[in-house]
């Protein structure tokens, strides 16, 4: 069953491109990773999803329900984390928590004061009083005191140091074993990387990619390093599959997908100091889809 069902969404802001075509599912209790740089879109499809902005056209379920028709009912089982949280500043953190507790039903007060011991966070400050990084916790603590079914979380991790992003990762993997299902955007990749199994891959707008990562690391790329002894022969390597090179005074490096004895085949005639094939991070097989399209 997929708890998120989005089918060529659009959105518009009268001529200027919010999201195009954007078609991706979001299975019940998977972690999936929503990728892209800044401004390329993935704010806009989830505000799409939460019935904040009304699409141009396409569809949206969750729970296989139309977003927009059943947005206030749907918004009861959702914990949604912004990029950027903004609070009354002159109220205090318990009773920001406890107002946003009231509009779900069945809250247990007590998940308020386990989630700000697991983060750290002193309940009874003001707001105007906490710095970025402690007004991000807040928002985590609003996102989950409900125990939601389906947790939103757009650009997490900004503002907390590393010790708390751990804390925080490990926060949000407990909450998918105990049944949620979690939509991550970032464009940190090693964050999702770490957390996630599929990543849909979004650029200008419109998805490029929907991929499993071990797929995408394994089995479409190899990453190599080439050290030589003598001078380099680039002429040897001018064959498809080869994408990412760079060059480092006699070393080489580059990703390839394909027959890796194309490659070895290449070698011949030069003498070889060191040779390393691993799988590509992330970001370097990020990157390379965002150039392939460019």
């Amino acid at each position: 069953m997929n708890v998120i069902e989005i089918n060529h969404l659009t959105k518009y802001y009268g001529k200027h491109r919010g999201i195009e075509d954007v078609s991706f599912s979001v299975a019940d209790g998977e972690i999936f990773g929503f990728i892209g740089p800044n401004g390329s879109g993935k704010s806009t499809t989830i505000r799409t999803l939460l019935s904040l902005i009304y699409p141009t056209s396409g569809t949206a379920t969750i729970f296989g329900k139309d977003c927009i028709k059943y947005g206030k009912e749907i918004r009861q089982h959702i914990g949604y984390l912004p990029s950027e949280v903004f609070y009354y500043e002159n109220m205090k953190v318990i009773d920001v928590l406890k107002y946003s507790a009231s509009f779900y039903e069945h809250v247990n007060l007590r998940r308020i004061e386990t989630l700000a011991g697991t983060l750290d966070l002193d309940l009874h400050k003001r707001i105007d009083d906490l710095s970025y990084g402690n007004k991000k916790k807040v928002g985590i603590v609003q996102g989950l005191l409900h125990e939601p079914k389906l947790i939103i979380l757009d650009e997490p991790t900004s503002g907390l140091d590393p010790l708390m992003q751990q804390k925080f990762f490990e926060l949000i993997q407990n909450e998918n074993k105990k049944g949620a299902t979690v939509l991550f955007s970032s464009h940190i990749l090693t964050e999702v990387q770490k957390m996630c199994a599929r990543v849909a891959i979004i650029k200008d707008g419109t998805i490029i990619k929907v991929e499993n990562i071990h797929n995408l690391r394994e089995n479409n790329y190899k990453k190599f390093t080439l050290e030589f002894k003598g001078p380099l022969n680039l002429s040897c390597f001018k064959f498809d599959g080869i994408t990412n090179m760079s060059q480092d005074e006699k070393t080489l490096h580059f990703l390839f997908r394909g027959d890796i004895n194309k490659v070895i085949s290449s070698l011949q005639g030069q003498v070889l100091q060191n040779m390393l094939v691993e799988e590509p991070t992330l970001e370097e097989i990020f990157i390379h889809y965002y150039q392939k399209e460019d």
